[in-house]
């Protein structure tokens, strides 16, 4: 996958600052930002656009926590519409990965495989995300379904969520939702991040 936007993408980070960010309660971002990165800090940061169906690139590093273990190891998160966590962790070297570890639909699927590379490397999370679709009662007929790709590998393929993850910022799943980056307290890194926004459905014409 390239870290090239697509001239239909939104580059939600413009890997020079947070304007198009905010914390959870409306305030102004205030993450780091400088050579084209953003480490975390102060808080949970989302964007101000909302989106349905999307794909999403986004690359990512975790500090060296050699003397860490389990959640306290590099911690951070991914909120799709801001309801659905993808675990971002120090995972690495790990045989079979759980619902916990890095890659994870967080606490619902485990990743196929541990895509993971060693900390103070760059990674990527190429997401394809289609939000539930529901009926005339606002009732869910068919689920969220999400495909991720981990450093171009596939660690979830078409998954069917259960629904949202503990943590989400909301939990209407009919509307719209922005990207939210959590803050765990560790020094995660993020940069190039965009969202090409997708068609709900394609044409019924033959």
């Amino acid at each position: 996958m390239t870290s090239t936007p697509p001239t239909t993408a939104s580059a939600v980070f413009n890997n020079k600052d947070l304007s198009n960010w905010m914390q959870r309660n409306g305030d102004p971002a205030t993450w780091i930002v400088a050579d084209g990165i953003m480490t975390v800090a102060s808080g949970d940061i989302m964007t101000k656009e909302l989106f349905t169906d999307f794909r999403l690139h986004l690359e990512f590093m975790t500090p060296d926590m050699p003397e860490a273990t389990g959640q306290a190891k590099g911690n951070s998160g991914v909120f799709l519409q801001g309801r659905y966590e993808i675990q971002v962790l120090d995972s690495y070297g790990i045989e079979v990965p759980g619902k916990g570890d890095c890659g994870a639909v967080y606490d619902q699927f485990a990743p196929l495989v541990n895509a993971c590379k060693p900390p103070l490397e760059w990674q990527t999370y190429d997401v394809f995300f289609r939000a539930p679709r529901c009926n005339e009662d606002n009732q869910i007929v068919d689920p969220t379904r999400l495909t991720v790709l981990q450093n171009g590998i596939v660690i979830h393929n078409n998954v069917q969520l259960l629904g949202v993850t503990g943590g989400s910022a909301g939990q209407n799943v009919r509307e719209p939702g922005p990207l939210l980056l959590q803050d765990h307290g560790d020094l995660l890194k993020y940069r190039n991040i965009w969202i090409e926004p997708l068609l709900l459905e394609g044409s019924d014409k033959y």
